[in-house]
């Protein structure tokens, strides 16, 4: 046996090598092509704001609040809801008193239509997508009865 031989002899090295680097080249192309295939990172970008509301209730007969963000994050005001009202759910942008992006100073009227009687009102944000949604901010009215 040659040992010299044997130490200069790579011709088997080249073709185990090139077989490798084709599987790992393939397994991750199928892992890339995969997550665009089936969503997988659609939601990375679906944060909800991290952002603070105030609210302060008018308790004469047309029952309002107005709710001003404090602190936090700027929101695009198409993707802000105001739940727990008597007349339903009010979306920022339908209100009429907000556009574009709410940002600290912004403020906003909601008529509840009625008196108020201890009502939870939550700011809610909820996804370009619509699939996910996060209470801001939530408060409890007062109680006139």
């Amino acid at each position: 046996m040659k040992l010299k031989q044997l130490f200069t002899d790579d011709s088997a090295v080249s073709p185990v090598i090139g077989v490798i680097l084709m599987v790992a080249i393939t397994v991750i192309l199928a892992a890339v092509i995969g997550s665009f295939v089936l969503n997988l990172g659609q939601g990375v970008q679906q944060t909800a704001p991290q952002a603070s509301f105030g609210f302060d209730y008018n308790t004469s007969e047309n029952g309002n609040v107005t709710i001003t963000h404090e602190t936090g994050d700027s929101v695009d005001a198409a993707r802000l809801n105001t739940t727990g009202l008597d007349k339903g759910t009010i979306n920022w942008v339908d209100n009429g008193d907000v556009t574009g992006t709410v940002s600290a100073g912004s403020s906003a009227t909601f008529d509840n239509g009625a008196h108020w009687d201890g009502e939870t009102i939550r700011v809610v944000w909820q996804s370009t997508n619509g699939e996910t949604s996060a209470t801001l901010s939530q408060s409890t009215a007062p109680d006139e009865s």
